[in-house]
């Protein structure tokens, strides 16, 4: 290939002599070898082209002591084993002689075992439950973020280029070209993208591309992000994914359709049952709400995750299900047929994809281990409902910190189980640091609120 012929992406390779071929091809010098910590946050290692057959092979060392989360220091060596599937070259970084691709890894030790403390490798636990049980979840997320100004030593602020709203266009959408560029991009590594636009709040946006297996889509959103924070830089502005970085506007979400298939058979369908679902999903549903609680400090794992689920900025709050509002945590979409899903609408974009998926997976799972049946839709606005009615119909309530959260996650057998003792032990350890350095911070709040009046 020459040196300026357009890059495009090929189709998936699926085997090791694939992934050689196609980085001769593409002239690639650089591979990064990525993976993602128990928080979720995108590591890499880079290597030379000449070693990426040694990399193939799941030979490639790394110190897994300086990963947050993974080993401690006397058990710091650990493989990288990359999945050939999860080969791009990166169109932003394949000009002149520094052409560079990315394998997305699972983590093993160096004893050749799987890693307990591997995120992909716990969802991919999670995708083998449920093909024990004959079925295979497809899922695709709804990505939200925030496109800001950055200050003049780069630093980035909350000012937003725009005061746009709900699918407004140029010229009040000054981030259109930023996310039209962000799209391409994805279109080039192969992405099916089915809808781009502004978002309710100032400065907020939101990409979607298709669903496909779980863990391809989780994969996906790992890319995604890379890719939305990169190309936003190359405009000047910096893209985040933190829940609610504004007060009093939208948060953004990481709403999560998901169905059930065996074979190409969507089984949460039956145009014969209750509201056009099947027994299967009404139980899949059962178990999503049943271990709501459970799962969310993995869905939304940041003390600001909290400050978006509120009532009246559209975000879920109460455990609930409906076919026709937006306000309990579940909607089931009209579509039916190969389009009947589910729509979890509480998690957020901070979380870890695979471990998000993979609780999620879980908990609906263990409802039809269970037949664990939901109880009728609330189809009214629940926000508007009193304390005394949603009492009535049983409509419990998210839990309202990270704290409350953790204490949930611990009290919930079938996520601890999904998550393993390893997960879930570094995972509560960052967590209760966090929530304890953000307790005894003093902040703008109260000093506006109280060194004037006390």
């Amino acid at each position: 290939m020459a040196q300026d012929t357009p890059y495009v992406n090929p189709k998936r390779p699926a085997t090791k002599e694939d992934v050689l071929r196609l980085a001769e091809d593409q002239q690639i010098r650089f591979i990064l070898l990525q993976f993602t910590d128990i928080l979720g946050v995108v590591k890499s290692v880079a290597i030379p082209v000449q070693r990426l057959e040694k990399a193939l092979d799941g030979q490639i060392l790394f110190d897994g002591s300086s990963v947050h989360g993974f080993v401690r220091i006397e058990e710091s060596d650990m493989l990288l084993k990359p999945d050939p599937s999860t080969y791009v070259a990166f169109p932003w970084l394949n000009s002149g002689r520094e052409h560079t691709a990315r394998l997305i890894c699972d983590i093993y030790t160096a004893n050749d075992e799987p890693f307990a403390g591997c995120p992909r490798l716990t969802l991919k636990r999670a995708i083998k439950d449920a093909a024990a049980m004959g079925y295979a979840m497809n899922a695709g997320p709804e990505a939200e973020f925030f496109l800001f100004h950055l200050d003049a030593q780069g630093a980035p602020t909350i000012k937003t280029h725009d005061q746009g709203s709900y699918f407004d266009l140029s010229p009040v959408d000054k981030g259109e070209v930023a996310r039209r560029d962000m799209v391409i991009a994805l279109q080039d590594l192969d992405f099916d993208i089915e809808a781009a636009h502004h978002e309710v709040a100032p400065g907020q946006h939101e990409i979607d591309f298709r669903y496909a297996d779980v863990l391809s889509t989780a994969d996906n959103m790992v890319t995604l992000k890379l890719v939305v924070r990169t190309i936003a830089a190359q405009h000047g502005l910096h893209a985040t994914f933190m829940p609610k970085p504004v007060h009093g506007i939208n948060g953004s979400g990481m709403h999560v359709h998901q169905s059930l298939f065996q074979g190409e058979t969507n089984v949460f369908d039956d145009p014969q049952g209750e509201y056009g679902l099947s027994d299967t999903c009404l139980q899949y549903l059962g178990g999503l709400l049943h271990h709501a609680r459970g799962y969310t400090a993995i869905t939304n794992p940041l003390i600001n995750s909290y400050k978006r689920l509120v009532p009246g900025y559209e975000a879920p709050v109460y455990i609930a299900w409906s076919e026709r509002n937006r306000s309990p945590l579940i909607r089931v979409p009209s579509g039916r047929g190969m389009s009947t899903r589910l729509e979890l609408r509480s998690p957020d974009p901070s979380c870890n994809p695979y471990l998000a998926m993979a609780v999620m997976l879980q908990a609906g799972l263990d409802g039809i281990k269970k037949g664990i049946t939901p109880p009728p839709p609330v189809n009214r606005n629940i926000y508007e409902m009193t304390i005394e009615e949603r009492r009535r119909l049983g409509i419990g309530n998210l839990p309202g910190s990270l704290d409350e959260a953790i204490q949930e996650l611990l009290a919930d057998e079938v996520i601890l189980q999904a998550l393993g003792d390893h997960i879930v032990g570094r995972f509560v350890e960052a967590k209760r640091i966090e929530t304890d350095v953000y307790r005894t911070q003093v902040h703008q709040w109260e000093l506006d609120q109280y060194l004037s009046v006390y």
